[in-house]
Formats: C-alpha cells, sequence, structure tokens
C-alpha cells in the first residue's frame, strides 16, 4: 500500500533539501512544495465530451551562491532523485553571473500570522456530481430560450491542493486551497445570424457557488440579446464598461504596476507614484487577506506577509506591486506581492485587487448616457505598455437616451490608459469578485470608437 505524504512528510523534504543545499556550499535557499488534485469535466450537447482527472506533487529548489542563484523543480521525491536535484541545482547556480540584488528577504521580514482565511473547503466532488452539474447547466440554457440552437460546451471543474515553503532564514509556512467552478456557453441562432456568450460561477467554498440552472440561464440571457448586432459609424462618445469587462482596465493597471514592469522601462507608471492618476473618487485595493477570496493567501511567494494596502486611494497611485527583487531594482520595499510557480524565481503580481464600488446604481449610469456604448466584450490585445496606448475589438450595446438600443458588433474602441483613467465620471455598486481581479461597472467620459 502506498503511505500518503503528509504535511509533516513534506516539511521534513524541504528541510533536508536545506541542508543538502548548504552542504554543497550555497548560502541560502528555500524550497516550495505543491501538491494537489484536480478534476475536470466537459459536457456538449447532453454528452460527456471530456473528463480529465489528475493528482501531482512537485517540488521547486532556489539555491543562492553568494549573489549568484538558480531555480529548478522535480517531481521524483525519491532520496537519490533528490540527492542529484540539490546538486545540479547548485552547480547551476555556480555557472551564472553575479546578481548584485539577488537574495532571500531579510530575516524578520516574514509571515508570523497564519489566520484561517476561508480559502480551503474539504468537499469533494464526484465524478458523476460534477458531471450532474455541467448537464444541468447546459439542459437550463437550452430550455431558457428556443433560439439556444448549440453549445460549445459546459465545464465544471474542482481543485484542492496545499503550499508549503520553507527556506533557509528559518521560515515555514503553509496553508491549503480550493476552488470550485461551473460555466456554460451556449449559441443562438436567428434569421440574423448566430451569437455565442458564456456565463460562470468560481468560489473557493463549493456551497457559495451559484446554481447550474442560474447559470444556464444567465448564458443564455447573455447570449439572445446579441442577436442581430451590428456595426455603429465611427464617433466619440461616452463609453460604459460592464463590471465584467471592467476588470480588464484593472488588469492593464497591474500590469503597469508591476515591479519589473517598472524597473525595465516598459510601464506608463513610470515616475507616477504619489501623483494624481484618476479622479478622487476612485480608490483601489489589493487585499491579499480578504476571506474566502481567489487569490487570498497568507503569506506571498517569499514567505513575506500579504495584506491590505491602498493602491489607488482617491485617485492618487500610493503603491507598486512589488516582490523583494524589483523592490530591491526601484529601491523601494517588497509590497508582499511576490507570486511564483514551482521552480520558477518570484516575480510580482496581484493578489486581490479590485476598485471600491461607487454609489450610483449601474442602471443609472446607462440612463446618464443620450447616446454611446455599453461594452460587453473585448477582444484582441492591442495595448502599448509603454505608452499606454490602447486598441481593442468590441462588441455590446449601442445606448439612445439612457437605454440599450441594439446590439453592436465589429467596432474598436481606443484610447490611452492614462487619460482612460483619468476620465473615469461614474462607478456603479455591483463589485462581484468572479476572480482575483474586480471592479464595478465603470463609465469613460469619451473615447474614440471606429465602427462603419
Amino acid at each position: 500500500m502506498t503511505r500518503l505524504i503528509g504535511e509533516q512528510d513534506y516539511t521534513t523534504v524541504a528541510q533536508d533539501l536545506l541542508t543538502r543545499a548548504a552542504k554543497q556550499g550555497a548560502t541560502a535557499a528555500d524550497v516550495m512544495v505543491a501538491d494537489g488534485e484536480t478534476l475536470s469535466v466537459q459536457v456538449r450537447m447532453g454528452a460527456v465530451d471530456r473528463l480529465t482527472k489528475a493528482r501531482e506533487k512537485r517540488l521547486g529548489l532556489r539555491v543562492f551562491f553568494g549573489q549568484r542563484s538558480a531555480s529548478a523543480s522535480t517531481s521524483d521525491f525519491s532520496r537519490d532523485s533528490l540527492e542529484r536535484f540539490v546538486a545540479e541545482t547548485c552547480a547551476l547556480a555556480q555557472a551564472v553571473v553575479e546578481d548584485p540584488v539577488s537574495g532571500l528577504p531579510e530575516p524578520g521580514q516574514y509571515a508570523a500570522d497564519f489566520p484561517d482565511l476561508n480559502i480551503h473547503d474539504p468537499t469533494k466532488l464526484q465524478t458523476d456530481q460534477q458531471i450532474d452539474l455541467a448537464l444541468r447547466a447546459e439542459r437550463a440554457a437550452f430550455a431558457a430560450d428556443p433560439r439556444i440552437t448549440n453549445s460549445e460546451g459546459a465545464e465544471c471543474d474542482s481543485s484542492s491542493g496545499r503550499i508549503i515553503l520553507a527556506n533557509s532564514h528559518g521560515f515555514l509556512g503553509h496553508y491549503a486551497n480550493s476552488s470550485f467552478s461551473l460555466s456554460v456557453s451556449p449559441i443562438a441562432s436567428d434569421a440574423g445570424g448566430m451569437q455565442r456568450d458564456y456565463w460562470y460561477g468560481v468560489d473557493r467554498a463549493f456551497a457559495k457557488l451559484e446554481s447550474p440552472e442560474a447559470i444556464g440561464r444567465e448564458a443564455t440571457r447573455r447570449t439572445v440579446r446579441k442577436l442581430g448586432a451590428r456595426k455603429v459609424p465611427t464617433c466619440c462618445a461616452p463609453v460604459i464598461f460592464e463590471a465584467e469587462v471592467a476588470g480588464g482596465l484593472l488588469g492593464h493597471l497591474c500590469g503597469a504596476l508591476s515591479g519589473y514592469a517598472l524597473y525595465k522601462g516598459a510601464s506608463f507608471l513610470i515616475g507616477q507614484l504619489g501623483k494624481q492618476i484618476a479622479p478622487d473618487f476612485v480608490t483601489i485595493y489589493d487585499d491579499g487577506r480578504m476571506p474566502g477570496g481567489l487569490g487570498t493567501r497568507p503569506f506571498d511567494g517569499e514567505g513575506l506577509p500579504t495584506r491590505k494596502q491602498a493602491v489607488v486611494e482617491r485617485g492618487r497611485l500610493m503603491s507598486y506591486l512589488l516582490d523583494t527583487y524589483s523592490g530591491k531594482k526601484l529601491g523601494l520595499p517588497s509590497t508582499g506581492n511576490a507570486s511564483r510557480s514551482i521552480g520558477e524565481s518570484p516575480s510580482a503580481g496581484p493578489t486581490n485587487f479590485y476598485m471600491v464600488p461607487g454609489t450610483t446604481r449601474p442602471e443609472d449610469i446607462l440612463a446618464s448616457v443620450k447616446q454611446g456604448l455599453y461594452v460587453t466584450d473585448l477582444i484582441g490585445f492591442g495595448i502599448n505598455m509603454v505608452t499606454g496606448d490602447y486598441s481593442r475589438g468590441a462588441s455590446g450595446f449601442w445606448i439612445e437616451n439612457g437605454e440599450l438600443a441594439y446590439p453592436v458588433e465589429e467596432i474598436t474602441i481606443a484610447g490611452n490608459l492614462t487619460q482612460m483613467y483619468a476620465n473615469i465620471e461614474m462607478i456603479g455598486t455591483d463589485l462581484v469578485f468572479r476572480g482575483r481581479i474586480a471592479s464595478p461597472t465603470v463609465k469613460l467620459a469619451e473615447m474614440t470608437i471606429a465602427g462603419n
């Protein structure tokens, strides 16, 4: 019988590797161990189309020889293999050039508290349960409107896992997490053509996931409303970003705030710390300890404590997103935003990154526009992060006298992110987290809309 490796065993493995690395001459090292299991089910037109089940464990080692360092990973936890793994990683580190800012965070900076952040639900879904959930979502989508004539399928995923991080400065931390998601993508058709859209739910806790029927009905509502879409004449007009796509504006902000983009000169926000970049009613947080958040964790990829911090406060840029390395490059302390894959060096990224909701209901934002665009989908990646120039394909609805008049497609919206953040005119009340980055509905005063 195969003995399951427990948390204590992984801790022993990690500490053993740190000892072996020190014996090889490493001046510092850290080890990250991750294990987990995933189950993914996709159905299409009432039949199971794909089923994937996996359980895996991986270990990543980063070693330092003074200011030389290297990282590597393995999934072979046998004693002989780990012996070779440590020796090979140490040899790699000694072969690279010195980097004067490399190294672990200083002792005394590491997370000392590990509160229960409600990011792990022990619920274990069986394969039949996930198939049933996906089938119910797809059936609900078909039942909601006779114009749903086809489907790209429904998918139900579940995962759970553990992370253990240890380093030669004495830090040892671990946490468990889970996620459950359900989505469906129906296709609608009428005499004017076909349209596709989707809807989904995702949460750390299975009990908080929307019902398959609710997800199916919403997917259909979003799909059939796009039937009869057309182009609009090229113009400049107010643009409202539906909450689902408004998160993309924050995603671009995250990229520009990354310490790596900043020290490489690849961000339009270089030199903007402390300056006004948006109206004073705009506040944006990064909160690594939001209970149940999809980006929540007690410590970052280097073992530093996560926290809630105002990135933009009343329109003023208050913080970048930094790990230790990018912080040193910029002469700033880490913000606890180290993100890391097994066997890779840390980089900087958001945890739960969101715009604080405003006081105006989405329907009142819509009513404020005489003629303009309501964006529900964005296509392509026409963004220059150095200059902030922004140009993306879009679809959604044309607004006439405060109401959605007709669906539109095959148009492009263009601007510059610096101006777009400055031109935020209204923020909705409808903040819902379906990912690590979330935003309420956002209205921009004006953008260029390219159509006919």
